[in-house]
Order: structure tokens, then sequence, then C-alpha cells
């Protein structure tokens, strides 16, 4: 299932689950994303048995790593910046975390499935070719 599809169609998930067996699979662990926590509470408000499967994440991955879990403060998302959208709502987090001495994980945006919209107007659906933000790219637009 894509991204739109998890965000916006989530009843097709869980409900088919009533009657038969379901699953979806999730890249990194299921419970650090709110949209997935939300598919959980949902399906359990409706009745639906959930049965979770830790997957590896970011967060783990930061442990192995050596750093202490306990010393980071919010976790902030740095997406790709558009020529008219260019979000600061991260900015306050990282001062924050700053000021306490706690490291900040930042996770890089992803683009995958997104539209062509150019081929949209003439009548196609095309995708553009998946983009993953590099480390380069997020520093570049966090002391632009």
């Amino acid at each position: 299932a894509d991204r739109n599809f998890v965000e916006c169609e989530a009843d097709q998930i869980y409900l088919p689950a009533k009657t038969k067996k379901v699953a979806l699979l999730i890249v990194g662990d299921p419970v650090c994303a709110t949209t997935h926590t939300d598919i959980i509470i949902r399906a359990k408000e409706e009745g639906v048995p959930v049965e979770i499967v830790h997957n590896a994440s970011i967060m783990g991955a930061a442990g192995s790593c050596g750093l202490q879990l306990y010393n980071f403060g919010q976790t902030i998302s740095i997406p790709f910046f558009e020529e008219n959208w260019r979000p600061t709502s991260f900015y306050p987090k990282i001062k924050y975390n700053r000021g306490g001495g706690m490291h900040t994980l930042c996770l890089l945006d992803i683009k995958v499935k997104e539209p062509d919209f150019e081929a949209m107007a003439r009548g196609r659906t095309v995708f553009l070719p998946p983009r993953y933000m590099s480390v380069n790219t997020a520093a570049e637009q966090l002391i632009e």
C-alpha cells in the first residue's frame, strides 16, 4: 500500500480483517509513526484483533551506534524544500534540544510515487522517480 492509501483509506486495510486475515507490512517499527498507531487504534475500536510484530527502526539503530536514547530530544522530519514551500517548524525543536544538551534525530524526506503533474495535465498517470534526501541536502536546507 502506498502512503496515500495508508493515510487516507486505512479503513480498507482493517475493516476486511473482521472476516479474514490481513497484514500491513511497515518499513521500520509500526508503533513509531502516528499514522500506523492511528490504524491500530481504529482497528481495535472496530473490534478487529491486532497483532504487532516489531521491526528494526531508526530508533534502535541510533541506540546501536552507542547514542543513549535517553539523551534524545524531540525527533524532527526534514522535508524537501519546494520553490514556494520552506517550512520552519522544526527549527524551534532543534533549538530546544540543543538548549537541553540533547541529540536531535532528523528523519530525512523521501519522495516515492510522486505524481508527474505535467503528464497528468496531458491525461497520463506517470510517477516521478523516487528521491531520497541526502545528509548534504538536509544540511544545506538547515543553514539556508
